[in-house]
């Protein structure tokens, strides 16, 4: 099983913006040594706690400091972006680094409405126009030469020539996974915002996938872990996110709390999704045998090729450390003399 890293580039409470993102490089260089597959960078506009609005931009860092790992968007929010400029950035990235660049692209906004209106103020719609499959088909034209003949597009020659990326599509509904499939794209579902369509989202891509051109359908799952050495510590540190997406629920964007912090200020609220009800949890929490099996279950289950995993945790250590967990659990291939990381550092 493929096992890859989603990056936020959250900030934790007490430290700064710029700090965060020298934090996903730490992790970027740790995940590259420990094996696993790829390392998508998330974008978010004008909140304190995501610190990164430009994936493009990160993704060039990460991939100039590491060496094995593919490295990408998780994803760049097309409705707000010229599907042209899109294509050049990456493959002046896929040129940089030929075969390890990725495009993932997602149709959410990813800001508040003013922001949106902000970074597309020609679109009535405020960075969603409507026409996402439209968009999407053009980006894929522009990468592949698709435009039809007569097309004024056609006569564009994108530079540089070579290095398209492998183009994903983000979803988190049966309707975006169809289109994602009727492409012949492979998907990310983000089971860690809807995990109650996961199943159905899977079911609706490969019902509609299009396999004219001899290629499977991937599926790519999207999901919360928290690993520690023990259950008890992997709670502990999941505090911070119960907290954060209980601030969330109420419009409050802040910093990720401590895990202290969050327990104290967990005290007195209702547990956060207490009553949710879904097959499988948004979030997997627990020692790694616990997290080995659960994940083992859905992949079984749901014939999954690849878990993204995403793994909001305020200490750098006790982040790097879940991951490096999770690695040595389901036997990820570490770098030669490259495996003693966060886990020997920090258990």
């Amino acid at each position: 099983m493929k096992l890859s890293v989603l990056d936020q580039s959250v900030v934790p409470e007490g430290a700064t913006p710029a700090a965060a993102l020298h934090n996903s490089l730490d992790l970027a260089r740790l995940a590259d040594r420990l094996g696993y597959h790829r390392y998508w960078l998330a974008e978010h506009h004008a909140t304190p706690s995501f610190a990164s609005p430009a994936p493009e931009i990160m993704a060039a860092r990460v991939a100039a400091e590491t060496r094995r790992i593919r490295v990408g968007s998780g994803g760049v929010l097309l409705p707000h972006y010229s599907p042209l400029k899109v294509a050049e950035v990456f493959r002046v990235l896929g040129a940089l680094s030929p075969g390890r660049i990725d495009l993932g692209v997602g149709r959410g906004i990813g800001a508040g409405s003013i922001e949106a209106h902000a970074l597309a103020p020609g679109s009535p719609g405020g960075g969603d126009d409507g026409d996402f499959p439209g968009r999407l088909a053009e980006l894929l034209a522009f990468l592949h030469g698709g435009f039809p003949e007569g097309h004024p597009y056609g006569r564009i020659q994108l530079m540089p020539t070579a290095g398209a990326p492998e183009v994903w599509l983000l979803v988190a509904s049966p309707q975006s996974a169809e289109l994602a499939g009727r492409l012949g794209l492979p998907v990310s579902i983000a089971h860690f915002g809807r995990p109650q369509v996961t199943r159905s989202v899977v079911e609706a891509y490969r019902t509609a996938f299009d396999r004219r051109d001899g290629s499977r359908p991937r599926v790519q799952i999207g999901v919360g872990v928290y690993c520690g050495p023990t259950d008890e510590e992997a709670r502990r540190v999941f505090a911070s996110q119960r907290l954060f997406r209980l601030r969330m629920g109420r419009g409050l964007l802040l910093p990720l709390p401590s895990p202290q912090a969050a327990l104290d200020g967990l005290r007195d609220e209702v547990e956060p999704l207490a009553d949710e009800v879904a097959e499988w949890p948004r979030c997997v929490v627990g020692d790694p045998d616990e997290v080995h099996k659960v994940l083992t279950s859905m992949s079984e289950a749901l014939e999954v090729d690849e878990f993204m995993v995403l793994s909001t945790i305020h200490e750098p250590g006790d982040r790097m450390r879940s991951y490096e967990l999770l690695a040595r659990r389901f036997g990820l291939t570490a770098e030669a003399g490259g495996d003693g990381g966060a886990a020997d550092a920090v258990a």
